[in-house]
């Protein structure tokens, strides 16, 4: 086969250095721009893309297929990023194949782009979530860009969010009390025994009847209840991890004993510790944090010899149930929350009701906490990246559970909601006359 060699040309019209080859076979030329003025530079860019087709690599932009892009992208940069980022960008374009069923990379225009906002919506999904989605989009496209899959990256009109409020903060839901939660812990068993999520919808397939000896029967009613048993124990010992770490659903589940890959724990030290390797945060570096000595105390109740693999495996009722994924588990939480009617936000105009869920116990931890604990390693604690979200969820919380103490102490001593007025004299006590 004929080798291809790439050479830089000068043309008057034109006003960067253009690369030149013919194709084998058709002799016609072929031309791209080299992007520069300088004929060093161009030289490297001509000879890069020489190679670039001498091994077949080469692919003109129009030509790249959606599921290529997918394939580099994923393997050349979402490889070397966080595994929370690699599943986010993931499902990004998971919901980009089912609403855009792309072929072909070019088809992602921003007419294309702004319609995939549009659905977004109609399916429910919040302003911050789309604004996640586009922010990905964004940059997987411009990687592209660099990569040479694409000529330009579509211009993509991201939805302003409001300003962040500075006299009062809307809540998605609130910190649950005590009691709240001991209802909770309550209502496992109960919750548990029902489908929750898809399950609740899929319809049971028809299972012919079979009929087994009385001896199979009781062996399998034994074990269904022994299941039951242990996935109800696994549910409540795993909220009550919960509610004492503050840790958030993801941060729960990937907590380990022993593995220094995950979140792992330190017990070795005067005081329990967290340890946060480097991949697993967005400032890349690894990280050493404190525990609450409630949820220290609660660990160390797990004897030695079962410190190993995860700490939090909350558990399905089927027998060959693998280990349940977060939104799983963020689902069940939320129907054990509905299970025991403990409400954290409904709206007027919808009446639409939200029941407590794992970050409600991640605000009951913080809430708890900001009454003891100074801003700064409250912050700290609760693993924040500024100390704004922690003053503005939780001290500003805590500031006006003071003042309701203050205004009932003073009413209950001044008789009145405005203070001690000054004691009248006797002359105004005097009668009248008659």
């Amino acid at each position: 086969m004929e080798e291809i060699n790439v050479t830089v040309v000068q043309f008057g019209d034109r006003k960067y250095l253009q690369m030149q080859y013919r194709e084998p076979g058709t002799e016609k030329k072929k031309t791209r721009s080299t992007g520069t003025t300088n004929r060093r530079d161009a030289e490297r860019v001509a000879a890069k893309w020489e190679a670039e087709l001498r091994e077949g690599r080469y692919k003109s932009p129009s030509k790249i297929t959606w599921e290529e892009f997918r394939r580099r992208y994923e393997d050349e940069v979402l490889a070397s990023l966080a595994e929370g980022t690699d599943q986010k960008v993931s499902g990004v374009f998971n919901m980009v194949e089912r609403i855009l069923s792309p072929s072909r990379l070019r088809e992602l225009t921003a007419v294309r782009l702004s319609y995939y906002q549009q659905r977004l919506r109609e399916i429910g999904r919040r302003e911050s979530t789309i604004e996640g989605h586009l922010a990905h989009l964004t940059a997987a496209l411009n990687w592209a860009v660099e990569m040479k899959m694409l000529s330009e990256a579509p211009s993509i009109k991201r939805p302003k969010r409001a300003k962040k409020a500075t006299k009062s903060v809307k809540l998605k839901g609130r910190p649950i009390t005590l009691e709240e939660f001991e209802r909770m812990v309550a209502k496992v068993e109960s919750a548990l025994s029902k489908p929750v999520g898809p399950e609740a919808r899929r319809k049971k397939p028809k299972i012919p009847k079979r009929r087994f000896s009385e001896k199979a029967v009781r062996l399998r009613q034994e074990q269904q209840v022994r299941v039951a048993r242990e996935a109800t124990s696994s549910w409540q010992h795993y909220l009550t991890g919960l509610w004492l770490s503050g840790l958030r659903l993801e941060e729960s589940l990937e907590l380990s004993w022993d593995d220094p890959s995950k979140l792992c724990l330190d017990l070795l030290g005067e005081h329990p510790m967290l340890v946060i390797p480097a991949e697993l945060e967005k400032g890349n570096r690894d990280r050493l944090l404190p525990l609450a000595p409630e949820f220290a105390e609660f660990l160390l109740l797990t004897p030695e010899s079962e410190r190993t693999g995860y700490v939090f495996t909350p558990m399905s009722r089927r027998r060959d149930a693998r280990r349940l994924k977060p939104h799983r588990v963020g689902e069940i939480t939320s129907a054990i929350g509905m299970a025991a009617n403990v409400k954290v936000h409904s709206d007027p105009t919808t009446g639409k009701v939200k029941y407590a869920s794992a970050h409600d116990l991640r605000r009951s931890f913080g809430e708890r906490w900001a009454a003891r604990i100074m801003p700064p390693d409250l912050m700290v604690l609760m693993r924040h990246e500024s100390i704004d979200t922690t003053l503005r969820y939780y001290v500003k919380r805590n500031a006006e559970k003071t003042a309701k103490v203050l205004w009932e102490s003073h009413n209950k001593v001044a008789g009145n909601t405005f203070g001690n007025r000054a004691a009248k004299s006797s002359s105004s006590h005097e009668k009248s006359p008659t």
